[in-house]
């Protein structure tokens, strides 16, 4: 079993950054693929990025590509994604996901869900 926290959202100007932290629970969370999605209103939720396990592996939604980075610490068993060059467009709820298999965009494969961290950024 793993749980998810997500922490560090908020409320950020146009070409700002903020980085989402998301703590997780459990031993074994080293052998997880990490993935962040987000789901604006009246949308569906879609994939952001997401990381192997032991973090040498990496993917990217073209939307985000060059401007966010996601990074992991598994001592900490902790996920981050950097986010700089923030777009309006960008805002939405931004879940942390974990699946024991490799990394993939759809979130019906991700076995675990946080909470949610809502990021808003103003134009």
């Amino acid at each position: 079993q793993v749980q998810l926290v997500e922490s560090g959202g908020g409320l950020v100007q146009a070409g700002n950054s903020l980085r989402l932290s998301c703590a997780a629970s459990g031993r074994t969370f080293s052998t997880y693929t990490a993935g962040w999605f987000r789901q604006a209103p009246g949308k569906e939720r879609e994939f952001v990025a997401a990381i192997s396990g032991i973090g040498d592996s990496t993917m990217y939604a073209d939307s985000v590509k060059g401007r966010f980075t996601i990074s992991r610490g598994n001592a900490k068993n902790t996920v981050w994604l950097q986010m700089n060059s923030l777009k309006p467009e960008d805002t939405a709820v931004y879940y942390c996901a974990a699946r024991r298999r490799l990394a993939t965009i759809d979130p019906t494969e991700y076995d675990y869900w946080g909470q949610g961290t809502q990021v808003t950024v103003s134009s």
